[in-house]
């Protein structure tokens, strides 16, 4: 069974992350689904030691950039440089090349850099100097970002957003959580457990094969459409839900559908995946945060029945 199959992963994340085990299967699907995660939350919660532990976890090369304002393009992408005994350009690949890239306060990078990965999310491939480079497979973007602190940041245009298929916090841990944080810090085994992969790139690109032939009936798929084309309406939404958006609400909710052992999507993968995938795809009028576009969305969710 798929569950069965990717416990593994879900073991690795659980033995760093205490609970959210909504956001860690959440995070899961969207890797099924060949999607990008946004981790968007305050410090101090896990947003960096979660997507390091992936990137462990599901084995291959991966690379962990840390964003800052006078970072260039080429940075991440990589560079030409010239060998003066051959006489020849050479390509030396950036970070980007590897199979699982950590962009870590990836607001904090100048939209120029921030706009070097739309190729990269979208296409699989980077462009410099008019050479087009294929990228690794599979290519998964696990960026993080704190939607509190603006100082010295670059907010991400609705372009880079859209390229994510979720955006996903943590949140605070409960007290019980929280305790469980400090016995482990005082017992040393928040730090001992071994870093190793639980699968490898080829398993992982077997399985986002399977997650798109999962069943999606058509009376789910017009409830998709409905949904978006009424974020495209609304007199309270300045930018609506994309195409790009709405399949990939539709890949995600198979993925979910795969977690749990099925071969068809239910209208409860449609629910569970709506909010993450949607919330940071539309715009509203002025500066309001991530609630403010939940309670919107929400409010649509209510005026159109999903199916039974």
């Amino acid at each position: 069974m798929p569950v069965t199959a990717c416990q593994p992963i879900f073991a690795r994340l659980t033995q760093s992350i205490v609970g959210k085990q909504v956001p860690l299967q959440l995070i899961v699907a969207t890797l099924l689904a060949g999607g990008h995660v946004l981790l968007e939350d305050v410090p101090g919660v896990g947003k960096t030691l979660l997507a390091r532990t992936l990137a462990d976890a599901l084995g291959g090369d991966w690379k962990r950039v840390q964003f800052a304002p006078d970072m260039l393009p080429s940075d991440i992408t990589g560079v030409n440089i010239f060998h003066p005994g051959s006489g020849e350009f050479r390509f030396v690949p950036g970070p980007l090349f590897s199979h699982v890239v950590l962009a870590d306060e990836i607001n904090r990078a100048s939209p120029r850099t921030q706009a070097s990965l739309l190729e990269a999310m979208e296409e699989g491939r980077v462009t410099v100097d008019g050479h087009t480079y294929a990228l690794p497979r599979p290519f998964l973007v696990i960026a993080t970002q704190n939607p509190i602190e603006h100082q010295g940041t670059f907010p991400l245009p609705e372009a880079q957003l859209d390229r994510f298929a979720v955006c996903v916090s943590l949140g605070y841990p409960t007290p019980d959580e929280e305790k469980s944080l400090l016995a482990r810090e005082v017992e040393g085994s928040a730090s001992a457990s071994p870093v190793f992969p639980v699968i490898d790139p080829a398993t992982l690109l077997s399985w986002q094969a399977e997650v798109r032939t999962v069943h999606v009936d058509e009376t789910l798929q017009h409830y998709l459409v409905e949904i978006a084309g009424r974020t495209r309406s609304h007199h309270g939404i300045v930018l609506g839900v994309s195409p790009r958006g709405c399949i990939i609400w539709q890949r995600v909710s198979q993925a979910l559908a795969w977690l749990d052992g099925r071969r068809y999507v239910l209208p409860d993968d449609i629910k569970a995946a709506a909010l993450p995938v949607l919330a940071h795809r539309i715009v509203l009028p002025g500066h309001v945060g991530t609630e403010a576009r939940k309670r919107v969305l929400e409010e649509l969710f209510q005026s159109v029945p999903l199916p039974l």
